[in-house]
């Protein structure tokens, strides 16, 4: 049952998501993955492996409680390409030039919050237009991870 195993595999992935990006995430990685120079790559790859850890955990987890059928092949295709994608999106810049490309590049400017009273509006952070655009991109990039892991 192909649809029940892509189901199954995308909820996996997406409840790992969810926990790798906002819980396993350190500050420091959250805060330096998208600055310019080494010091940003770095964290940026820190960020992505823990992430894919997390991702690699749960899949496994769950496969084993349901007895699900996965290739080797499958699950190092769709890791490797949600990783590929994760780590170009979280280097902020290359997101950022793809909305612009395609038009979206008023809406990180536009969707902003304002944290404290004192404090200008942010326009990156967690409820921000670019906070969107960041998290629809890894959505999109699990759904194609599911469906590799899931038909390989």
């Amino acid at each position: 049952m192909p649809a029940a195993l892509f189901a199954a595999v995308f909820i996996a992935l997406y409840v790992a998501h969810s926990l790798g990006d906002h819980w396993v995430q350190s500050s420091c990685q959250a805060s330096t993955k998208g600055d310019e120079g080494w010091a940003g790559r770095l964290a940026c790859a820190r960020h992505v492996v823990t992430l894919t850890l997390t991702k690699g955990t749960a899949l496994v987890v769950v496969a084993t409680l349901l007895h699900l059928h996965l290739t080797l092949a499958g699950v190092a295709t769709g890791m490797t390409v949600d990783a590929a994608s994760h780590y170009w999106a979280d280097r902020r810049s290359t997101l950022l030039w793809l909305a612009k490309a395609l038009g979206r590049g008023g809406y990180p400017e536009y969707v902003t919050v304002v944290r404290k009273p004192d404090q200008e509006a942010d326009t990156t952070g967690p409820g921000t237009g670019a906070f969107h655009l960041d998290q629809s991109w890894h959505l999109l990039w699990l759904l194609v991870a599911a469906l590799i892991i899931a038909t390989v």
